[in-house]
This record gives structure tokens, C-alpha cells and sequence, in this order.
């Protein structure tokens, strides 16, 4: 692989000697690669080899080049070593930094995932005043088959020459995603538009003026004069003995004009889009959206490890709470949730707040992001680097603030005070979606010698996604600061735009906070609890302080233990079959109820599941050996039959059940005395009871 680094002008110290050390590899410093030495560049693309050009500023014109160049065969990568640390005020100290940033940029793409497809034949709903949305429609031209919902004539009023096809009526319900979105109405007006011409006459006979421009009858208005049904007699279209008749139809793009939009939900379905009449943006994107598309496939869930449903009972809904694109639903019948591919925008953060690792990201794998993040950090620390600050972002709203950021602190010309930009120790990593990455791989990143793990979010994240983020976080810092490490290691950065630089500024300028001692090897597992317990084992091997219990906030945390009243409990056991994460056992030789605090998710199924009310969570990080073995937490002495004297049940339980039952009419005498044996032995007495009726005696 082959690496093209320019200091943009001479705007930035770069080092090519200790550069080139750290990624194994001679490099040339230029400082005109996008012009006069662009030859370079093409004659590194004629090699074959992956290219990564250290510049994205000309990303466009190097993509041009690589076009019109023949034998410019060779992959190309782009990475920002400029806004990002080059033009700060430590750039000097930031040869580490980009030392790892380009590293980062030399591993391989993520692994392909199964596609999500949409199929847009251009069918275009517009759904507003008729005026509106007649406006509209010339604005798309004739490239988009173009049906019209009239919500009113609205100020402008309905042309007289008709280009659309327009419904009208009630909105039922409005559903569905790009190239597959369905409308179900009431057309229950006495105007029937497709036979209505426009001619104007009933407008011009309706003596209360109930009749619109959009050729709708406003019923509030009406006084039942009828005039319009006379003068409508030869086109027939007024009928108001019509009944309101229900309709549907697919299309697959929706425009909306109204207040209040079909969807309230923050992530819109993809194919929707809303506009104010003004901005011309959702206008140029709906005419891209003809012909097929895919997405990836950013999930990937596990039934068997969800601890949302069992035997009819709710556990966890984190997932379903969090998702701001209304694309996760309950199927407690069927004891799991349920994704809807084509909503999913991909954000993951229900990855991130499920406990049990049964929602897990795909696009990258956690996997993937653990090796960017390994790379990142060991590269940083071999070329000399302290103390490194993983910033993540996203690849959007985030990366433009850290461009505006770096561009603002090379203009600040002042030595002290000012824009400092991008810190030295403070290395940038974009992701699809900041919180698609949560408390495992933070706390791993914290293990592999990172000082601190910052998330900067925008407004392009749902209000719930930072507070989830937080949660999380509170988690992550409740567990290190009860292992002793100092300081503020996980934070959240909210930046709206560049009003918001300086408060940015300051806050990346934040002191570190302590470090392990020696850096961890593992690698990020697929498996989310796996990622979690390999993390905590080297955050607790390398603690500072020794402890046994870390209470842990009790809102959001995945581990726990469980709190139980032996008073109450008769050791009935329906908790056991309850619990997804076999963190409950039973024991099969006697009554025993035994506990394995590693495994718990804390979805709180059991404690809904106990008919006695028995049981409580307690979110905890317990450091001692007994965490990962199954300790009795409660037993009983076993009831044994009066019969045969063979163990079942137990005393607690046999007899709470004779106290409930002694005083019912059904369970008096021997059949009272029956409650007392065995399963076998109550068949046995059964038959063999002289007083008995049998069912062949009818």
C-alpha cells in the first residue's frame, strides 16, 4: 500500500521520516500534490496498489485525475490529517496523531453484510393544499408520475388546467418506506374528482360559497340549497347520497406540505420528505429517487439471547424506547422483537442499550471498529504519543465540525488564547452513527490504553440518543471510578454548528484522565457480553484500587445482581424459566434456587415473573470470585409424599398451598389429603379409591 502525504502548502509540520517508521513504509513529503506534483499521485495509481492519499480537501479533483489518467488502476483512500491536527495550535506534537490516523486509513474495508433493496418507479404522492402542491409539481417537472392529495385550495388555489391526478377525503392512515408507501383515505365528499372538470358553475351557484378551489364541498358551510347538483346535472360529479367509501393506493415517494407531518418519529422514513415551499432540497432529492437502491443490512439479532419477552411477561424494551425510527415492535406472542429493515437508518443504538448482545451492529461489526480502534491507539502509543483522547463522530455533522474547528485555529494567528483546533493527543474517528457503539467498547478502548473516550453528537441525533449515551456512560464511569482510575474518562460533546465552536474548542483542551498500566491484546468479540467481561477483567487485573462491590447506576446498567426475600419466596421456580441469560438455575437433586451473577442482564424478567414479589435487582459490579459461579440464593427443605415418602416440592410451598386450599368446598377430606402426595401416588389413590366415580360408570 502506497501513502501520499502533503503538508498543504507548507501549512503543516509533517515529518516523513517518523511517519513513514510508524507505517513501515518511505515516504516523500509533498506540498502541492493536488497540482504541481500531482504526477505522483498518478504514478502511484499505475502501481496496483492500494493508494491512501493523506488530503481530503481535493478528494474530488484527485477522483477526476484517477478517471482521465490511463492505467490509474489502483484503489484510492482519503484521510484528514489537516483540520484534524495538522492546523492546531500542537500541530508540532501531532506526528503521533497522524501516524495513527494514517495507519487506521491502511486497514481493510469492513467485510460485506446482506443488503436491504428499494424499488422507485418515480410514483410521487404530494399531499397538501391543492395550490401548494400543483406548485410543487411544475417544480419536479414531468420526470415523476405525480398524484395529488388536496388538503384544502390554500392560498394559491387550484389551476384551472387539471396536469395531476388529485384525491381528496380523509387520511386514514399513511405507511410504509421508499418505493412502497401505502395510503388509505375516506372519500367521503359529495364531489367526485375525477368526474369534476373545473368548470367553475357550481362555485359560481353555491350560494354559501361552501365550495373551494380545491372542488371540495365544506360541509360546515353547506345549508342544503343544492344548487350545485343542478348545475352539475350533465357531468354528474355532486352526488350527496353518496356513501363514504374507504380507498387505498401505493406509491413510492411521499412529499407533505402540512404543519403536521404523516410521521412524527425523528428518523423519517427514507422515500418521505417534507417542504416548507422555500428550501428546493427535498425538491432535487425526490427526482433521485427513481430506480433501485441498497442498503446494508444494519443488524443482526439473536432471538434466543433477548431478554424482551417470556411466557407472556416483558422484560427489556430499551431497544423499542430508543429507536427513533419507529422500526422496532413488540411480539410478545412469539417472545422477541421485531426489526423492520427497510425503516432502519441504521443508527444503532439499540445495539448499543441492549444488555444482552441479542441486537448487535453489522455495518461495521464491532469487530471491525475494535481492530480501527486498536490500530488507532497502539500505533499512537509506538510512535511516542501519551494520554490519547478517542473522539467519535459522525461521518456528517461531525466531521464538518472538526473541519470548521481546524480551519478556525490555522486562521487564529494568536499565540495564546483563541482557537487552539484538534489536540495532539485528541484523535478523531468517524462512524456511521456516534451511538452505534456503546459501554463494551468504550471500556475496551479505556483497556487498550486510551485516556478518555469522548462521543460529539449534533442535532443530527434523536434527543433520546444522547440520553442513552449518557446512561451508558454513567455506567462505564461508575465501574472505573470504583476500580480507582482517575478523572473523567467518557463524556459527551454537543455541538449544534459553528456557534458552538468555541465552547468545543474548550472543551477538547480537557486534562486526561488516568490510564491503565499496560495496555490490553484481546480483540473485540462479535459477542457483546464476551467484548464486556474480556474488558472488565483487564480494567479490574490492572486497577488501581482493589474492591469487591461497585454500585452501578440503576437506570440503563447491563450487570447486577439480584436481591432476594426469603420470606417470601416458596422456591416455586417460575423465575428460572424466565430467565433468558441462565443466570437463574435450579438444582435437581434438592430445592435449591442458585444465582450466577456474570450471566445477569438485568432486564428485570424474573422480578415481573414472581408471583411472590420476591425478587429486586441490584445494579452492581461484583469483583469477587463468586461472581462467575452459580451461588445458592435460596432452599428448602423438600416436601416428601405422605404416601410413598418420595421428595416433591417443597414443605414452604405444599403447605402455603393446604392454607389457601383447606377451606374450599372442592378440596375437602381425601381429596384435601391428596394435595399431599406425590403426582404418582395421587393417580394411584385415585383409581383405587372405592368412593370414587369413574368416568366408566356414566
Amino acid at each position: 500500500m502506497t501513502t501520499l502525504i502533503c503538508d498543504c502548502n507548507q501549512t503543516m509540520p509533517l515529518d516523513p521520516k517518523s511517519l513513514g517508521a510508524a507505517l513501515n513504509e518511505n515516504l516523500t513529503l509533498h506540498s502541492t500534490l493536488c497540482r504541481r506534483e500531482a504526477g505522483a499521485f498518478i504514478k502511484a495509481l499505475q502501481s496496483g496498489e492500494d493508494v491512501v492519499v493523506a488530503c481530503t480537501q481535493e478528494k474530488r479533483l484527485f477522483a477526476e485525475l484517477a478517471e482521465q489518467s490511463a492505467g490509474a488502476v489502483s484503489p484510492i483512500r482519503f484521510v484528514n490529517i489537516r483540520e484534524t491536527g495538522g492546523w492546531s495550535k500542537g500541530a508540532a506534537l501531532a506526528s503521533p496523531k497522524i501516524a495513527a490516523l494514517l495507519a487506521a486509513a491502511h486497514l481493510p474495508e469492513p467485510e460485506p453484510v446482506a443488503t436491504v433493496t428499494y424499488k422507485s418507479a418515480g410514483r410521487l404522492l404530494i399531499i397538501g393544499p391543492l395550490g401548494a402542491a400543483e406548485r410543487a409539481a411544475d417544480l419536479l417537472g414531468d420526470d415523476l408520475d405525480i398524484t395529488l392529495f388536496t388538503q384544502g385550495a390554500g392560498d394559491l388555489g387550484a389551476m384551472q388546467e387539471r396536469r395531476h391526478p388529485v384525491l381528496g377525503g380523509q387520511i386514514q392512515s399513511l405507511a410504509g418506506w421508499l418505493g412502497a408507501f401505502e395510503l388509505k383515505w375516506l372519500r367521503n365528499n359529495p364531489i367526485d374528482l375525477d368526474l369534476c372538470t373545473r368548470c367553475n358553475a357550481c362555485l359560481a351557484a353555491c350560494p354559501e360559497d361552501a365550495i373551494g378551489f380545491d372542488y371540495q364541498i365544506d360541509a360546515d358551510l353547506c345549508k342544503s340549497h343544492r344548487a350545485c347538483v343542478t348545475v352539475c346535472k350533465v357531468a354528474g360529479a355532486i352526488d350527496f347520497r353518496r356513501q363514504p367509501e374507504t380507498s387505498s393506493e401505493t406509491f413510492d415517494l411521499v412529499l407533505d406540505l402540512r404543519a403536521t407531518p404523516a410521521f412524527s418519529q425523528h428518523a423519517l422514513p427514507q422515500g418521505y420528505l417534507r417542504w416548507d415551499g422555500h428550501d428546493a432540497k427535498p425538491l432535487m432529492h425526490l427526482r433521485a429517487l427513481v430506480g433501485e437502491f441498497e442498503k446494508p443490512k444494519f443488524f443482526v439479532y439473536k432471538q434466543k439471547l433477548c431478554a424482551h419477552s417470556r411466557n407472556d411477561k416483558t422484560g427489556c424494551h430499551a431497544c423499542i424506547d430508543v429507536c427513533s425510527a419507529s422500526a422496532i415492535s413488540s411480539e410478545r406472542d412469539r417472545q422477541q422483537i421485531k426489526v423492520n429493515p427497510n425503516l432502519c437508518v441504521g443508527c444503532g443504538t439499540c445495539t448499543t442499550v441492549c444488555p444482552s448482545g441479542a441486537l448487535t451492529y453489522a455495518y461495521p461489526r464491532a469487530s471491525e471498529q475494535g481492530v480501527k480502534i486498536k490500530t488507532l491507539l497502539s500505533t499512537y502509543a509506538r510512535s511516542g504519543g501519551k494520554n490519547a483522547a478517542l473522539l467519535l463522530h459522525s461521518q456528517e455533522g461531525g466531521a464538518r465540525l472538526l473541519g470548521d474547528l481546524g480551519r478556525a485555529a490555522q486562521l487564529d494567528r494568536g499565540t495564546r488564547g483563541g482557537t487552539h483546533g484538534v489536540p495532539a493527543r485528541v484523535m478523531p474517528m468517524a462512524l456511521w452513527h456516534t451511538s452505534s457503539l456503546g459501554l463494551e467498547v468504550w471500556l475496551t478502548a479505556v483497556a487498550y490504553g486510551a485516556s478518555q473516550v469522548w462521543v460529539l453528537m449534533t442535532d443530527e441525533e434523536a434527543p433520546q440518543y444522547h440520553e442513552a449515551i449518557r446512561s451508558q456512560m454513567a455506567v462505564a464511569q461508575a465501574i472505573l471510578a470504583g476500580l480507582g482510575y482517575q478523572g473523567e474518562h467518557f463524556r459527551v460533546l454537543h455541538a449544534r454548528d459553528a456557534r458552538d465552536l468555541a465552547a468545543l474548542d474548550g472543551d477538547l483542551q480537557a486534562a486526561p484522565a488516568q490510564c491503565v498500566s499496560r495496555s490490553a491484546s484481546f480483540a473485540v468479540q462479535s459477542d457483546k457480553r464476551a467484548t464486556l467481561e474480556l474488558a472488565l477483567d483487564h480494567l479490574i487485573e490492572h486497577a488501581p484500587v482493589k474492591a469487591e462491590v461497585i454500585a452501578l447506576p440503576a437506570y440503563c446498567s447491563p450487570l447486577g445482581a439480584l436481591k432476594l426475600d426469603k420470606d417470601a419466596c416458596t422456591l416455586c421456580l417460575s423465575c428460572i424459566n424466565a430467565c433468558p441469560a441462565s443466570a437463574l438455575q435450579d438444582n435437581q437433586e434438592s430445592p435449591q434456587l442458585k444465582f450466577i451473577e456474570k450471566n445477569c442482564v438485568q432486564c428485570g424478567l424474573c422480578v415481573t415473573t414472581c408471583p411472590e414479589k420476591a425478587l429486586t435487582l441490584v445494579p452492581q459490579l461484583n469483583l469477587t470470585p463468586q461472581r462467575r459461579e452459580a451461588v445458592v440464593i435460596n432452599e428448602m427443605k423438600p416436601y416428601a409424599c405422605v404416601r410413598c415418602s418420595k421428595p416433591f416440592g417443597t414443605l414452604k410451598a405444599i403447605e402455603a398451598m393446604l392454607g389457601k386450599l383447606s377451606g374450599h368446598s372442592m378440596f375437602q377430606g381425601a381429596a384435601l389429603e391428596r394435595l399431599k402426595m406425590c403426582g404418582d401416588c395421587r393417580v394411584i389413590d385415585i383409581y383405587s379409591a372405592e368412593n370414587e366415580t369413574k368416568i366408566t360408570d356414566l
